[in-house]
């Protein structure tokens, strides 16, 4: 049993900790999938032509990050389905968590870069690396910096 005030055995804890990953790898889906539609649909734009070297080179570096953040956010559910019913559910519970943790950095990437493009296309080259440095401190403040100290609070 758990010292943490819940009375559960390490199955029904693994358990609980899967179902809160999948309803978190949700949320990050659904923005995951809208950045990458976004993208996906630029180069049919009419202004796409008139995008420079570095916007492009920009662009074709956020679709491969939003490539990555896809495959990253599906591996859970692929790994799930891998070791369904093999008794593994605390490691998969521990792989996936990582592998979420590294979704969420990729996913920070994609969100900053889609800043920089954005800003860049539309108000030029220091807009768009300031509300691209912006949107990534803003995203550790939130992110990592916050949770570390609701944790170290704890």
């Amino acid at each position: 049993m758990q010292t943490d005030g819940r009375q559960e055995t390490p199955n029904e804890r693994a358990d609980r900790n899967w179902n809160e990953l999948l309803q978190e790898l949700r949320v990050m889906q659904t923005g995951v999938q809208i950045l990458t539609g976004f993208l996906l649909t630029l180069p049919f734009q009419s202004r796409f032509a008139d995008l420079d070297r570095y916007q492009v080179t920009v662009y074709l570096a956020l679709v491969i990050a939003a490539v990555v953040a896809t495959a990253l956010i599906v591996a859970p559910v692929s790994v799930h389905r891998a070791l369904f019913r093999k008794r593994m559910k605390g490691n998969i519970v521990t792989l996936t968590d990582r592998i979420t943790r590294i979704a969420l950095a990729v996913l920070a990437l994609v969100i900053t870069g889609v800043a920089v493009l954005v800003f860049d296309v539309v108000v030029g080259r220091t807009a768009g690396i300031v509300a691209g440095s912006a949107a990534l401190v803003l995203m550790v403040l939130l992110w990592v910096l916050l949770p570390e100290a609701l944790r170290r609070r704890g």
